[in-house]
């Protein structure tokens, strides 16, 4: 039980006793700076239950928390706000059960506890990953550990969207324009070649666009008879209809942008656990559109449609199955969602980690797999977030526009090379250790810039401003925990029995630190709920912040006494762990020098 529910129970004793009221709930706040306090009640919220003067009701409950509760020292009250300062032991008997527990904050997942299944990335096989892919995969992996952090087993997926007019259309342009040139022949990787070909179809094009304009065509005619999109079609009908020719380059040309995919997923640090294919499960679902019929969630249109109307439920009507019997994206999503409870049978929940320009689509995703009667489907939840702009504007994949993601995090390193060299703080590294860090620090940077946003928000990403060695971001913390380290290397404890209780007066910088560090548990459980590792970055920060400022002002090596100086060599430890763990969720790697 931890201080807030400790102390909640024995307010709702105090009133009970006191004022004869039954409270279901305790509000508390963290003590202003300028009180004297280490947790706050707010009285005013009892004021509709008791009919007395709030400082009477502060009064009364502080005495009797004094009076009752060994970890209580003394209280002061600021009108309606009971400040409440807690004993020395508390924290102490917190520290000595916690130092040296590495895996603190983290929870076990219960027995039969339902799994959670997280998709993310999802990408389509004609281009290379970019920045946007970027934010979606930083999330989705962070979502997913701090989720098992929290104590739910995970699994990790997404479905990769393989086939299509947009793959034909990097299959035709390779034909026509493509030599026979590999990623080998080239020295590129795969999904760098194939997503070249995809922007070179479009410009060849809005060249045939731009000609039949010429000779007279409005513009709508010409963008839909340009004979290189009616070429690209018909392509993607032979794919369907099992033309061998196509279908071997179909699977070539993804065999390239796939090993091109792992590299990049490597790179950055991020791992699923199994793979869904769009050539695999486009014809799911379509079974489901019968089992609608049955249940009276879908009906039939004169023209021999099928639609599942929501208008009753704030949404319009939506189409599952064209009046030619084909699926689509909807009834594909439905099929899908259905398929993986089945390959997962232990799954009792999803997560979608998309754009937030695919809002309405899960809304009435999630609402028909309802109305289908799968109980799961009350645990779908779409981690919706917004876009991430550059101070140079929108990228557009078929222009060739965007931010590639391997080149981003290449010019992550080398900027974090730049700036190392010039704060000059690397001597004794080798050549290797350096390319290391600079990687570590670069990637380290990108992640926490774009974590520590809240989701839903928009993001202008800005390289230089994410790599700073001071403020908000990732390699300040990164440069905290390095420091910490060369600390405990000083320290040499070989001898030092670290099982053994510390017992010290705490000074009001050590307190801090371990009240923050107490929160930890509490900030993992909050983000799962939420799905927010912004949660997580911010806490880290804020960890790092009362680090900082405790370091500044009480010696650590320099203690007056040993056991001082065992302590908060101790408590400096503690904080690098929760540093790391923190980090870890993240996905994010720390330096053991810096």
């Amino acid at each position: 039980m931890n201080l807030e529910e400790t102390l909640s129970k024995h307010v709702k004793q105090a009133v009970k006793s006191n004022f004869n009221v039954e409270l279901e709930t305790v509000e508390f706040q963290a003590t202003r700076k300028e009180f004297a306090g280490d947790i706050t009640v707010v009285v005013f919220p009892m004021l509709r239950f008791i009919k007395k003067n709030p400082v009477e009701i502060g009064e009364t409950i502080g005495s009797y928390l004094v009076k009752q509760v060994e970890d209580v020292k003394r209280f002061n009250l600021v009108k309606g706000f009971l400040n409440i300062e807690i004993n020395d032991l508390y924290y102490l008997n917190f520290f000595n059960n916690n130092k040296t527990d590495k895996t603190f904050g983290f929870s076990q997942p219960l027995p039969n506890e339902k799994a959670t299944l997280v998709e993310y990335s999802s990408p389509n096989t004609n281009k290379p990953l970019h920045l946007g892919h970027i934010r979606n995969n930083l999330l989705g992996y962070s979502v997913s550990e701090i989720l098992k952090a929290s104590g739910k087993k995970v699994y990790k997926t997404q479905i990769i969207n393989d086939r299509g007019i947009h793959i034909c259309k990097s299959m035709l342009a390779w034909k026509r324009f493509g030599n026979n040139e590999t990623p080998k022949s080239t020295g590129l990787k795969g999904d760098k070649l194939v997503g070249n070909y995809y922007v070179k179809f479009d410009k060849a094009y809005k060249k045939e666009v731009a000609s039949l304009i010429a000779l007279g065509k409005t513009e709508e005619e010409a963008k839909k008879k340009a004979p290189i999109l009616l070429e690209a079609q018909k392509m993607l009908q032979e794919w369907e209809a099992g033309n061998v020719e196509v279908v071997s380059l179909w699977k070539t040309m993804n065999a390239w942008v796939y090993e091109g995919f792992n590299e990049t997923y490597k790179n950055l640090g991020v791992n699923f656990d199994a793979l869904y294919y769009e050539s695999d499960t486009y014809l799911l679902g379509k079974e489901f559109v019968e089992q609608g019929l049955k249940l009276g969630v879908f009906t039939i249109e004169t023209d021999g449609s099928i639609w599942c109307d929501l208008t009753d439920n704030g949404f319009d009507k939506k189409i599952v199955q064209r009046a030619d019997g084909t699926a689509v994206y909807m009834t594909q999503d439905i099929g899908t969602a259905i398929q993986r409870i089945k390959d997962f049978p232990d799954v009792g929940g999803m997560v979608y980690t998309v754009g937030n320009e695919q809002d309405y689509h899960f809304q009435v995703l999630f609402l028909i797999l309802k109305k289908l009667g799968f109980d799961w489907a009350k645990n779908l939840y779409h981690l919706s977030y917004g876009m991430v702009d550059l101070p140079s504007g929108k990228m557009k994949s078929r222009e060739g526009t965007v931010v590639d993601a391997d080149d981003l995090m290449q010019d992550m390193a080398d900027t974090a090379q730049e700036i190392s060299e010039e704060l000059g703080k690397l001597e004794g590294y080798t050549d290797k250790e350096k390319k290391e860090l600079y990687k570590m620090i670069g990637l380290g940077a990108l992640k926490y810039y774009i974590l520590k946003v809240d989701p839903k928000k928009r993001i202008l990403f800005n390289p230089k401003e994410s790599i700073d060695f001071q403020g908000n971001t990732g390699p300040f913390i990164q440069y905290t925990y390095a420091r910490i380290q060369s600390i405990l290397r000083k320290a040499d404890f070989t001898k030092v029995d670290m099982q053994k209780p510390v017992k010290v007066a705490l000074h009001n910088k050590e307190r801090e630190l371990l009240k923050h560090i107490q929160l930890f548990p509490e900030v993992i459980q909050n983000a799962a709920t939420s799905f927010s590792p912004a949660l997580v970055a911010n806490y880290t920060f804020d960890l790092v912040k009362e680090f900082n400022s405790f370091y500044q002002n009480v010696s650590i090596l320099g203690a007056e006494n040993s056991d001082e100086k065992i302590f908060r060599v101790q408590l400096s430890n503690m904080v690098a762990n929760t540093i790391k763990n923190s980090f870890a969720l993240l996905g994010i790697q720390v330096p053991e020098r810096m």
